[in-house]
């Protein structure tokens, strides 16, 4: 059954509105303003949320960006008076799902609007991953052939998996492949990276939180890991997780269980956890920085994925696959490799594995004129090198680092929070690197 939320000022508006939709078997509440309306979401998770903008208080537009914010999974429908249509594409651009006009004529066209703003709720829910779309498994080297079996057999379980390798080796890409062959393929993957938020922000990422449980919480917000139910959960760069977060994230690995930050409702947490790490974590349980028992409950089954300069064979299935995607991303038409090209990216070290084939062919396709890269097209460090330097060359892991840093910086502008994320590092981590390499 779906709840829903009706917010107007009127009373005749609230008794028609809550009336034809509670006649389709949905649970529905009213409030009379923005703010018993937050006051509702606090303490309840609605599915729908429709909205009067002109009321007394706190109106609908600042009622839909509390809730944008808070609760960013709740759709959002607005009610608007005639002649302000202009108020109303307003607050879809903040937001909002859809708007409707008053009075509302037909109760069949609000449920059939209300049925649109369900479904695509029920399809956000499915895709609640906070990463973006990778490329499939691509594989065919012998160093993969053993790593492809395990990954498909532990599949066809609901065994927690953690992945190690090199940073960049596609550790997502091999989870999100653990998910499709799993039983779980029609359910969410959600992915959170564990060094891309500070220890309170994650924590509340994970688990949610409840209205007044920190300083700006203004409202109920529910957590990755209840998003991810009857689906896949993938923590990547476990390694970096606080004292505090491994314990708790020990119980509901054992338990099967958590509650939101603040809260006293117990949740069950039907999800399948894959875990990544570049980290040795065996070293960080020897220094006491990371739990010995959550270390035993995350490496069930263990799976090593090898750095791409040892699955050599795989290079160019993969630049093809890459470059595939990078075309629409960058609105380029089929893009393909002259042999020069295949012969750099062959003979290129590649320290920054996968992740960084990716990069270089992503630059490659914005310089490009032609819909044929050629080895001048592949205007990067690595590639460059790799074109000109004897065979068995290689950069220290300071100049690999050094590059890495400045190739995820310009790819979001500058942006170091986001260059951090795509790195799988912490933000601090990150401004020491800066300063260490005279970075800015």
């Amino acid at each position: 059954m779906s709840r829903l939320l009706v917010v107007d000022d009127e009373p005749g508006v609230r008794a028609f509105l809550s009336g034809a939709l509670a006649s389709e078997g949905h649970h529905v509440d009213v409030a009379e303003d923005g703010a018993r309306a937050l006051t509702l979401a606090g303490r309840a998770a609605y599915d729908v949320v429709l909205t009067d903008l002109r009321m007394p208080g706190l109106d609908g537009m600042a009622l839909l960006r509390t809730l944008t914010r808070e609760q960013p999974e709740v759709v959002v429908v607005v009610l608007t008076a005639h002649g302000e249509v202009a108020s109303a594409v307003e607050a879809m651009r903040l937001g909002a799902y859809d708007y409707v006009q008053k009075p509302i004529a037909s109760p069949a066209d609000l449920r059939r609007l209300v049925a649109r703003a369900l479904e695509r709720r029920r399809l956000a829910d499915q895709r609640a991953a906070t990463t973006p779309t990778t490329p499939p498994l691509t594989y065919g080297a012998p160093s993969m052939a053993p790593v492809v079996r395990a990954l498909r057999k532990v599949a066809a379980t609901d065994t927690t998996v953690l992945l190690r390798g090199e940073t960049g080796t596609g550790k997502e890409v091999a989870a999100r492949t653990v998910h499709a062959w799993s039983a779980r393929r029609d359910g969410p993957f959600v992915a959170v990276n564990c060094a891309a938020l500070s220890e309170t922000l994650l924590e509340s990422e994970l688990f949610g939180h409840e209205r007044g449980a920190f300083t700006g919480a203004a409202a109920r917000r529910r957590g990755k890991v209840e998003l991810a139910a009857g689906g896949t959960f993938f923590l990547d760069e476990v390694g970096e997780l606080s004292p505090g977060l491994q314990a708790r994230l020990l119980r509901v690995l054992q338990e099967r269980v958590f509650e939101r930050v603040g809260g006293e409702q117990v949740i069950a947490a039907d999800v399948r956890w894959v875990a990544a790490t570049h980290r040795p974590l065996e070293s960080l349980v020897a220094e006491g920085a990371f739990r010995e028992d959550l270390y035993h409950r995350l490496a069930v089954f263990p799976v090593v994925l090898p750095p791409l300069r040892d699955r050599r064979e795989d290079i160019g299935p993969l630049a093809d696959a890459l470059l595939a995607r990078v075309a629409a991303d960058v609105r380029r038409g089929p893009l393909t490799l002259a042999d020069d090209a295949r012969r750099v990216l062959l003979a290129a070290p590649w320290p920054g594995n996968v992740r960084e084939l990716a990069n270089v062919l992503e630059r490659a396709a914005i310089l490009a004129d032609g819909a044929t890269l050629s080895a001048a097209d592949l205007d990067t460090r690595t590639a460059a090198r790799a074109h000109a330097e004897p065979a068995g060359w290689a950069p220290s892991m300071e100049e690999a680092e050094r590059h890495a840093i400045a190739a995820a910086l310009a790819r979001h502008d500058g942006n170091r929070r986001d260059a951090a994320d795509h790195l799988g590092i912490g933000l601090r981590t990150l401004y020491d690197k800066l300063k260490r390499y005279d970075l800015g």
